[in-house]
């Protein structure tokens, strides 16, 4: 599961290095013309790749041996550990069917100085786990039992709502374009008593904010929705489907969904950690179980690697058919060419022109990636139990498998720009304010969004400029070396922008593009100018919040009073009452979502109250503040006052309109508990 948010996003690239974990982070975020173009033209998978592929002569490839691949993980690791104050990892390399390394490094508890073992040390793949929950649908797809294409209504006990007319499909499950908002709430828990994924799914279903199949925009709720079918459909609890029908045939003997861990499982789990030098934390329950809960050892992962790239069977046992295995890794949505694209399930993360499928996954501590390089037979993966400094474990797992591939599967290639003027015209394009499609838009948790906007420039040269960092904490070095398609010239990373009527609108990156794009954000919520003016609007509301009682010091120890009728004294007073309340509303809402974000045991119904507090203390504050003020415009301009005081009850006009504006259009006014 991701708690990387989203809007969030871990930074916005999954292979960005992340930083301490913010609000969308932590949940961590295509028009339907692009969805008809993409159906009637397919983009071949060969045609991708040969986008990527270099023409130069490859470079001589290290034979991939266990003795060579244990002595560079050797010298890899534990400096990457210890340099980024990160508690333990396991690593698991397969290779033609067989396991060529297994390692752990680091300590699986630190305090008891507990080494991890491969083979036994139980991490939390996070997302990863995501990719047993698709394969358990394929068996089902196999059997008769599930149409990818049908509405899984038919497959429900509860209705998910139409949207433009169409129903959601297994396929939009598989392939994150169901057009589901983020969800929030109850995401992650340390109680073993949060409610199980079957109630989470039906408490709330989110909004389909996006046309079907038209926009990839990543779901926990779209998992969870599918290992509930799963769940229906087999008669079988999820848990005991996964363990009868994957597990067992796989010899994964130590990986579970449970939660909390069976009794015979749980002293093997790793503790995990925000920093190795810090305490460690509670084990994590995940509310949408079948998008992230389980725990499994690096060896049992292996097999599972394995499994795949054998065409669905691990040492002469089968859980898929080949022809099935087949559609799940190659059936790609293309809605970004040439960037990555999203399979069945998995998603594309090629490399030196090497068709590779991967998945991620981020819990609080643990930070994973899997990679299977197809054609080669490899399966990489790596698993981490601490966040560590400065979020090191995102960027480290992105560089691993960097160097990994550039290592065993290296080109020789060299990034080619096309010509200044061109690439200046083309950079001015993604000028403006970018918002992720992962986000919350229809709760009070909209409002992130408005702080988390990508904004995109360009410098003195014409070159493209983003908040995008790499491994170096420096900002990427774009060179557009096709059309609207730029390298980052220190790493793999691509950007690709969509012009439509002359005009781009939408972008995204390699590293999140199978599963998050960058539309525009609308004027109305464009950063660049609210922002801005939420400042200025702050500034003349607290100076006149906190000049009021000043001058009124003043005024006594002068002896003088305020020359005013008690008709304009009273609507002066509460002028600057109103100025309070609007201060203070937004005092509430900020302190709401960090204390929710504080500790995510608050993204749950326990927390109702205080969210629904902060609802109805923000309409009092914000109309009823905005009210008062427009009351005090009207008493002066009505009255005999100097033109300082007119001037200013305008300036505080303005500045309660900025505020009620940017409550009203990101939610901050409203009663639903749904977020």
């Amino acid at each position: 599961m991701n708690v990387s948010n989203k809007t969030n996003s871990d930074s916005v690239a999954k292979r960005e290095p992340m930083r301490k974990l913010t609000p969308m982070s932590a949940l961590c975020m295509l028009c339907m013309s692009v969805a008809a173009q993409n159906a009637s033209s397919p983009v071949s998978k060969a045609a991708a790749l040969a986008a990527i592929a270099p023409s130069a002569t490859a470079m001589e490839a290290v034979p991939l041996t266990a003795q060579d691949l244990n002595a560079w993980l050797d010298g890899y690791m534990p400096y990457a550990l210890h340099s980024g104050d990160i508690a333990g990892a396991v690593v698991a390399v397969v290779k033609d069917g067989q396991v060529l390394t297994e390692r752990g490094y680091g300590y699986s508890d630190v305090a008891a100085h507990t080494p991890v073992d491969p083979k036994l040390t139980l991490f939390r793949p996070g997302s990863v786990s995501k990719l047993v929950t698709w394969t358990a649908v394929m068996q089902l797809v196999e059997q008769g039992k599930i149409d990818l294409d049908a509405d899984i209504n038919q497959y429900l006990d509860f209705k998910i709502p139409q949207r433009e007319g169409k129903p959601v499909t297994m396929r939009n499950l598989m392939q994150h374009t169901a057009g589901f908002e983020e969800q929030a709430k109850g995401i992650l828990s340390e109680d073993p008593k949060s409610l199980r994924f079957e109630a989470l799914l039906k408490q709330w279903v989110p909004e389909r904010v996006f046309a079907p199949g038209s926009t990839p925009a990543y779901s926990n709720y779209g998992a969870s929705l599918a290992g509930y079918i799963v769940q229906r459909l087999s008669g079988e609890s999820f848990d005991d489907y996964v363990e009868k029908h994957i597990f067992v045939p796989l010899d994964m003997k130590y990986s579970s969904f449970r939660q909390p861990l069976p009794s015979n499982l749980e002293p093997l789990m790793s503790k995990g950690y925000v920093l190795a030098s810090d305490t460690q934390k509670k084990f994590e329950f995940i509310g949408p179980a079948p998008a992230g809960s389980l725990s499994s050892p690096g060896e049992d992962m292996a097999h599972f690697m394995i499994a795949h790239l054998q065409n669905g069977e691990y040492h002469g046992n089968r859980i898929l058919r080949a022809e099935t295995a087949e559609m799940m890794h190659n059936s790609p949505l293309t809605v970004l060419p040439p960037l990555n694209r999203m399979e069945l399930g998995f998603f594309e993360t090629n490399i030196n022109g090497r068709e590779v499928i991967a998945h991620l996954g981020d819990t609080q501590a643990f930070h994973t990636s899997l990679h299977l390089f197809l054609k080669e037979g490899v399966g990489f993966y790596v698993s981490f139990n601490s966040v560590g400094k400065k979020g090191a474990a995102g960027g480290l797992r992105g560089a691993l498998f960097e160097d990994f591939a550039d290592r065993y599967f290296p080109v020789a290639e060299t990034v080619t720009g096309i010509d200044q003027s061109t690439a200046a015209k083309d950079a001015a394009l993604l000028k403006g304010s970018w918002g992720n499609s992962r986000a919350s838009q229809s709760s009070f948790l909209s409002s992130l969004g408005l702080f988390g906007q990508t904004k995109i420039s360009t410098n003195a040269k014409g070159e493209l400029v983003t908040p995008l960092k790499g491994l170096n904490e420096k900002p990427r070095r774009w060179i557009e070396t096709a059309p609207l398609v730029w390298r980052d010239q220190d790493s793999h990373e691509r950007l690709a922008a969509k012009v439509q009527d002359g005009r781009v609108v939408r972008f995204s990156i390699d590293g999140i593009s199978p599963f998050m794009v960058f539309d525009r954000v609308p004027w109305y919520e464009d950063a660049a100018w609210l922002l801005p003016a939420l400042y200025a609007s702050l500034a003349a509301l607290l100076l006149t919040a906190l000049f009021w009682p000043i001058k009124a010091l003043v005024r006594r120890s002068y002896g003088v009073t305020l020359a005013l009728d008690a008709h304009a004294l009273r609507s002066y007073r509460l002028g600057k009452i109103g100025a309070i309340l609007m201060l203070a509303g937004l005092g509430v809402w900020a302190l709401t979502v960090i204390r929710m974000f504080g500790d995510f045991n608050n993204l749950s119904n326990k927390f109702d109250a205080t969210v629904r507090f902060s609802q109805l203390f923000g309409i009092v504050a914000f109309i009823g503040g905005f009210a008062l003020i427009l009351w005090n415009l009207w008493t002066v301009w009505s009255g005999e006052r100097r033109w300082p005081a007119k001037l200013w009850s305008v300036v505080l006009v303005f500045s309660a309109l900025t505020v009620l504006w940017i409550a009203n259009a990101f939610h901050l006014i409203g009663f639903g508990l749904d977020f």
